[in-house]
């Protein structure tokens, strides 16, 4: 009997396709961030705080992923940014041909940064490259201190990880320390930012990290 890995040859078309349009990206000096998280983490509040400190000063962009609904392109258009709602058809994940789709219909000529938020879950949307320049994960500190040990890819292929809800990690018994320790031990290079959107915590030194990120895209 003939077997046929259908994953792998997805994935390796897939990583092609997103290949070329990170290159176009940056051709274009858009930097393109696959926002991922899961579901109530607070993916859609930090859109919204980021927009409200750069939008004086950059352009920025959302394509909005999400299996039904338009809530959250609403709410990143009302904080002052060019948004469009991506529906998956019921996909848990964005993969590099969506995203060229999405990227189209939001038409983003001009644009210095474009958030992908993709679907929430800590699965498939690790497992698909979206041509994205850099890849943000946020794990809010209700989630627990063992993601990384729970859900090790999204870790890995993460070049950036927000901690969020900080304010309210008492509540939940969670150890910053061994989150980190677990999440370096996954990827020494990521960096991680504890921060909360209610307070303000945290929130200079993460900007500070986009913009740099920015910069660099554009050189």
């Amino acid at each position: 009997m003939k077997i046929i890995e259908l994953k792998e040859t997805i994935t390796a078309s897939n990583d092609l396709d997103a290949e070329v349009l990170r290159k176009e990206m940056k051709q274009k000096k858009t930097l393109l961030i696959n926002l991922m998280a899961s579901p109530g983490a607070g993916k859609t509040t930090l859109l919204e705080t980021i927009i409200s400190k750069l939008a004086h000063k950059y352009k920025i962009g959302v394509l909005e992923a999400d299996v039904d609904s338009d809530v959250d392109a609403i709410r990143v258009s009302m904080a002052g940014a060019k948004a469009i709602q991506v529906h998956t058809g019921g996909m848990c994940h964005m993969d590099a041909g969506m995203t060229r789709c999405g990227l189209e219909a939001l038409d983003y000529e001009g644009l210095d940064l474009v958030f992908l938020e993709n679907v929430g879950n800590l699965i498939c949307p690790a497992e698909f490259d979206t041509g994205a320049g850099k890849k943000i994960m946020i794990l809010s500190t209700p989630e627990g201190d063992d993601k990384p040990l729970k859900y090790p890819l999204m870790f890995k292929e993460s070049d950036c990880l927000v901690i969020s809800k900080m304010d309210v990690k008492e509540f939940f018994d969670f150890d910053l320390s061994k989150c980190i320790s677990r999440a370096k031990a996954l990827n020494k290079d990521i960096e991680i930012f504890p921060l909360s959107a209610k307070t303000g915590e945290g929130f200079d030194e993460f900007i500070e990290w986009l913009e740099k990120q920015i910069i660099e895209w554009k050189r």
